[in-house]
């Protein structure tokens, strides 16, 4: 049973959509804060986040964008408001739909389905072996952009998976900051390298038993980083 999380502070509103989607088989679960809702969004595992604009607190957009830093989770968002400037700047922090208040409750169970169907098709399909890396116990899912530690799922941001995918599609090539800053950042690394320091740390958190004596990503000193094989 897919689970759904509903951030929304109009009680009435939420219930609503509540009893449309538990009707249709759903799992639902409300928040009415936006602090609340955000703190559940990224510690609890959801199939899809029904995301209000306007909440106490903390509002849908900061929301939206502290889940797209952690998760690829589907978020329609809904708002009262009817200005195209919201809506693509929601879309535009990584929203996957926008519905505008008032709408039909079988309007959102049609769309929740759709998403769900699209989402379980994209990190269901088919994964060749090369959209796969798995070197002892760490296993990169390229295809779903998910990383498992000995069978544990680890959260990793955009950057940090970006680059932690690209050092384990080039073992043993020793790449400086600069370089790395320049393939995974895009941009000239003049001032900002250290961006890839902190990211390297934050990755080894994640994936390293000994920071000391990492297994995967090693510091090449007055050189750069390599992933090791």
């Amino acid at each position: 049973m897919s689970k759904i999380l509903i951030i929304e502070d109009e009680e009435s509103i939420a219930d609503l959509e509540r009893d449309y989607l538990e009707i249709s088989g759903f799992s639902v679960e409300i928040e009415n804060s936006g602090d609340t809702g955000l703190k559940r969004a990224l510690e609890e595992e959801f199939d899809l986040i029904i995301l209000d604009l306007m909440l106490p607190k903390v509002d849908g957009f900061e929301i939206c964008k502290r889940i797209r830093e952690n998760k690829n989770t589907p978020v329609i968002m809904v708002s009262a408001k009817k200005d195209d400037i919201d809506k693509v700047r929601g879309l535009g922090l990584g929203a996957d739909d926008y519905m505008t208040k008032p709408f039909s409750p079988s309007e959102l169970v049609a769309r929740v389905k759709a998403h769900l169907a699209r989402y379980e098709r994209l990190i269901g399909s088919n994964v060749t072996d090369n959209e796969i890396i798995e070197i002892r116990g760490l296993k990169i899912d390229k295809t779903a952009r998910r990383v498992y530690l000995n069978g544990e799922e680890k959260i990793f941001t955009t950057k940090e998976f970006d680059l932690l995918c690209f050092l384990a599609q080039n073992p043993n090539h020793v790449y400086t900051k600069e370089e790395l800053f320049q393939n995974i950042w895009d941009m000239n690394s003049i001032g900002d390298i250290a961006t890839v320091t902190v990211h390297i740390k934050k990755i080894r958190e994640k994936i390293e038993m000994n920071n000391a004596k990492p297994q995967y990503i090693e510091t090449i000193w007055g050189v750069g980083y390599r992933f090791k094989m």
